[in-house]
């Protein structure tokens, strides 16, 4: 399953991306107005300017000067700083200069991962009432554009530092914002967000080719045949729309023409709604496209006026009725468009509908829930799920898609470019691109320690505080207990790297969604990563974890004892999210044959007891197994969900 974001520009270009030295003095856009510099730690300030050349740096009331290299290159470094500022960050080189205001000494923590650390405040559950409220100027945020190259690069394609108010929040990582959020709240310092995520990608594309230990033959053949399907790609374009266009053909000025209804579209190729373009020949391509259909109203229905459903569309559209225009949204690909359509825009017989939808990366068109497609009048409901008049307004190129897939392709401009900057820790949201199979998800184990021991070492700031998010529960719920699961063998080994010094995980099998990968509850998540910061990287003496397994012991009568570390000041059955009115659920046992089955279970004390009359001698045990286990209500008493376990691995 692709998961996408829409919210930065696409840096497209399949190449190895080289920086050229330039007379021109400049510095990397990680650096910039508003910028939060990490505390404690030497400062390196570095960046280009002509060859041979002196470059002096003042950073507040420090000095530094040094010379380029023949190749321009500079660098300068800077002694630990407390937490504070504003301060200035000056450059100068012969008659140039650069300056950078209103710059902090704080905490910098990396956010990463795919679409779940990408989602924005402002889609997130109660998000319009946090943009309101925001008004932090020392939370910033950094969001690094996404790109990709098939070698390391020093420099990122783009980004700036933006201070929290209402007019920026709704664009920041939820998750991210909510964690530093809270880290505001208990620790007290500026924070920074250096934000670099893309929806969709495995793990793999945001390790460096040493850490994974791939030959370089084989990368090679990869990216050649990644540059043959995006000739094939071109190929097919060109062939389905001929010369390519930005300039929509469809708008006049303001002038809407290919929404007039008595506009001839017989020629005009047909197209399945609701599918993304892309599923229907038109792959590769971003920009405009134009859609048309027809419905019938009876007079009375026509004088009453509608609501009409036209579905979820990636990322805008435009839609008129009879060619009055009834609705639109911006940049909104996972919100469902409903629009009343008055009674005098309405006619008896046939009406035209139109809508015009622009897309500016990955995914695009009229795609998701049929049901959500629908003209509704006082008589009753009637879909509009079929096949609709398309015709390509505009063109622009995307060749992005399946690059968040490759080995090295992320690391190299989205995590590399970022080593020259010091940060406090980082945190991880990804994995639902590597749970498509059992043997994809436990060959993650190795692979994610593996990240975390790599950019440890890559950064060169000693093993830095990771923490990361544990799948949520998704898809439909297992009515008996699973043989096999994909997510939660994923779950199994993202906790496997709690084995690694200054890490934590947030549980989060109670907030998910079974319909929707994307939970909406970003807040609990984001504050969830705060407690295993607090605890780990800020030394505060709280709980900051569910309960996890320790032991479990059966006994002759077939029940099971089970032992869990953090228990948190006590075990509880059920919470604000899962009820506890029916005793505690989520267990199950496996006979010697392997066959598993729901299990009875309650707590005594600070263990719990389980057994199944189905199974007298149990030989394994596991609790929250499963995509979506829903019925799981193992708390502590500080609120906080028991760990995913299966015992016997």
């Amino acid at each position: 399953m692709e998961l996408m974001m829409k919210r930065t520009l696409l840096i497209t270009t399949f190449m190895i991306v080289a920086i050229p030295a330039a007379a021109q003095l400049r510095l990397d856009a990680v650096y910039g107005d508003h910028m939060v510099l990490q505390r404690g730690v030497e400062l390196p300030i570095e960046g280009y300017a002509g060859p041979d050349a002196e470059v002096s740096v003042r950073l507040g009331d420090l000095d530094r000067t040094t010379r380029t290299s023949s190749s321009g290159t500079w660098r300068v470094s800077f002694p630990a700083m407390t937490a504070g500022g504003p301060y200035e960050l000056q450059v100068a080189s012969g008659d140039q200069q650069i300056t950078f205001s209103d710059v902090l000494i704080g905490d910098v923590w990396l956010a990463s991962g795919q679409s779940n650390m990408e989602w924005v405040v402002a889609d997130a559950k109660t998000g319009a009432e946090v943009v309101a409220s925001a008004n932090d100027p020392q939370l910033r945020h950094f969001k690094v554009p996404r790109s990709y190259s098939t070698e390391p690069v020093d420099t990122l394609a783009g980004g700036e530092w933006e201070v929290t108010a209402p007019g920026t929040v709704g664009g920041f990582t939820a998750v991210g914002y909510f964690f530093a959020r809270n880290l505001r709240e208990h620790v007290g310092v500026p924070i920074g967000i250096l934000h670099s995520s893309w929806g969709g990608s495995r793990l793999e594309p945001w390790m460096s080719a040493k850490a994974l230990g791939v030959p370089g033959a084989e990368i090679d053949a990869i990216l050649r045949r990644e540059r043959e399907r995006d000739q094939a790609t071109l190929d097919n374009l060109r062939k389905r729309i001929g010369n390519f266009s930005d300039q929509d053909a469809g708008m006049d000025g303001g002038t809407a023409l290919w929404a007039a209804p008595d506009l001839d579209d017989s020629d005009w190729m047909r197209i399945a709604v609701p599918a993304l373009w892309e599923q229907q020949g038109f792959d590769g391509m971003d920009g405009v496209g134009w859609y048309r259909t027809t419905f019938e109203l009876s007079a009375d229905e026509a004088k009453q006026g509608a609501t009409l459903g036209v579905g979820t569309i990636d990322d805008s559209d435009r839609t008129w009725v009879n060619g009055k225009e009834v609705g639109s949204t911006e940049m909104a690909y996972n919100r469902a468009r409903v629009y009343t359509v008055p009674a005098n825009v309405l006619k008896e017989g046939r009406n035209v509908l139109v809508v015009r939808v622009e897309d500016t990366g990955g995914g695009g068109g009229i795609y998701g829930d049929p049901n959500l497609l629908y003209i509704e009048t006082a008589g009753g409901k009637r879909s509009l799920v079929g096949d609709w008049r398309f015709h390509v307004g505009a063109v622009s190129i995307s060749l992005d898609a399946g690059k968040n897939q490759i080995p090295t392709l992320l690391y190299n401009y989205m995590i590399k470019p970022l080593q020259k900057y010091p940060i406090a820790g980082a945190i991880w949201y990804q994995g639902e691109s590597n749970a498509g199979s059992v043997e994809d998800a436990e060959n993650y184990s190795p692979l994610f320690r593996g990240l975390i021991e790599s950019w440890r070492d890559e950064w060169g700031v000693g093993d830095f505080p990771f923490f990361w998010v544990q799948l949520a529960n998704y898809m439909e719920p297992d009515a008996e207990p699973a043989n096999e699961s994909g997510w939660a063998s994923l779950r199994e080994s993202q906790s496997d790297a709690l084995e690694l010094d200054a890490t934590g995980q947030a549980v989060i099998i109670d907030i998910g969604e079974t319909n929707d990968i994307h939970p909406k509850n970003k807040k609990d998540v984001g504050e969830r990563l705060a407690l295993a910061a607090r605890h780990v990287a800020y030394g505060e003496d709280i709980v900051y974890s569910g309960p996890v397994y320790h032991s479990h012991e059966v006994k002759p009568s077939g029940e099971v004892v089970i032992r869990f570390d953090h228990v948190g000041g006590g075990l509880v059955v059920g919470s604000k999210y899962r009820s506890g009115d029916d005793g505690l659920k989520g267990f199950s046992v496996a006979d010697a044959d392997g066959r598993w089955s729901w299990a009875d279970a309650r707590l005594e004390g600070d263990t719990v007891i389980v057994w199944s009359a189905d199974v007298k001698h149990p030989v394994a045990v596991r609790y929250a197994w499963g995509n979506n286990p829903i019925e799981a209500n193992l708390y502590n008493k500080a609120g906080l969900p028991a760990n995913p376990f299966q015992t016997g691995r």
